[in-house]
């Protein structure tokens, strides 16, 4: 019967752990990225008879990642594949700061991360799927603030912009192709995820929207992870997914 192949990034917490979850279905076929495995998953999908395959690997340094990818989806029999789906879902803020106050070292983290992984990755899973006649589909995770500039965060900004201009590029790119595959950049809105964490508990002289933050996460303001990636994937499985290449949850 043919299977259903997901990628997905940053897979070992909070939306990406969560999008695992909700895929563990009958006829899917997993693979999770992320800088630690996460046992909770590994047991509900050995529970479920789904195969879940979870690579440690770390986006700092994604060509070998994406290279690995392409390899992966070599092992498998187009025709027996009823859909292939890759979420890059990985980012990291890193520090919150002025520009000129956060470590080099971080702010490159965040870049690569955010924006060179999802990049490479898309790269190697377009080239590798490029001949196969199911459906393709290529969601990447955005931000509100790659579309509404922050003081204190210019490099999450900055990677998050950068990937929904990508994406323009690969849909027109693959619009023009056979069977291209489908490109939604989408923000998934506010989530109560440990890098809302990091955010409320940075330095106020640092990160100026600090107590916005704060007073949103206090008021019961933020989604839960599980909620978002339902949202997510019911946007996935739209017959019109892709009409649109630049989405918000929320709308």
């Amino acid at each position: 019967m043919p299977q259903h192949l997901t990628i997905i990034t940053g897979s070992s917490r909070g939306v990406g752990a969560a999008l695992v979850a909700q895929r563990l279905l009958p006829g899917h076929v997993v693979l999770g990225m992320a800088r630690h495995q996460n046992a909770a998953l590994a047991a509900q999908a050995a529970a479920a008879g789904v195969p879940l395959t979870q690579w440690a690997v770390d986006l700092v340094d994604p060509v070998l990642p994406a290279e690995r990818l392409a390899q992966w989806l070599q092992g498998f029999d187009p025709t027996q594949v009823a859909s292939v789906t890759l979420i890059n879902n990985a980012g990291l803020v890193g520090e919150p700061g002025k520009l000129g106050q956060v470590p080099l070292a971080v702010l490159s983290q965040a870049m690569r991360a955010g924006l060179e992984a999802a990049l490479l990755l898309s790269a190697s899973f377009l080239q590798a799927t490029a001949n196969w006649a199911c459906p393709r589909r290529l969601m990447n995770i955005s931000s509100g603030l790659g579309r509404r500039a922050m003081a204190g965060s210019a490099a999450y900004c900055a990677a998050k912009a950068g990937m929904d201009h990508f994406s323009r590029a690969i849909a027109l790119e693959e619009a023009a192709q056979p069977n291209g595959a489908k490109v939604v950049s989408i923000a998934p809105g506010v989530i109560d995820t440990d890098m809302q964490a990091q955010l409320r508990g940075a330095d106020a002289n640092a990160f100026p929207e600090v107590a916005r933050f704060a007073q949103m996460h206090a008021t019961g303001q933020l989604m839960s992870p599980a909620d978002c990636a339902a949202k997510l994937l019911a946007r996935l499985e739209r017959a019109d997914f892709g009409s649109e290449v630049i989405a918000d949850i929320r709308e």
